[in-house]
């Protein structure tokens, strides 16, 4: 009944649906790195005691992840730095040899 509801939500609202192979979790390897990172940093930590509770620790956790924290993806900038780098910036190799 789940499965049936997400199908229909996302044609009512016309969003591509992307189907990943049985057993192959690394053909969506940003989505497993986030997942297991959320897990492990926000979930495990804490003991939610009601939904709002929740809400307020899971944004805490978003916020910073997205704000705040340095990633190794963007060169070691926090993604505030890397959207507010000059558009030569942006070009540059980061390569040092």
């Amino acid at each position: 009944m789940t499965t049936r509801a997400i199908l229909e939500w996302q044609e009512d609202r016309g969003v591509e649906w992307h189907y990943i192979a049985p057993g192959k979790p690394m053909q969506n390897g940003f989505v497993e790195s986030l997942n297991g990172r959320f897990r492990d940093e926000c979930l495990n930590e804490h003991l939610f005691r009601s939904l709002p509770a929740a809400r307020v620790l899971i944004e805490a956790w978003r916020a910073d992840y997205n704000h705040d924290r340095p990633h190794t993806s963007l060169g070691g900038l926090t993604p505030n730095e890397f959207a507010t780098r000059s558009r030569q910036d942006h070009n540059t190799n980061r390569v040092q040899l």
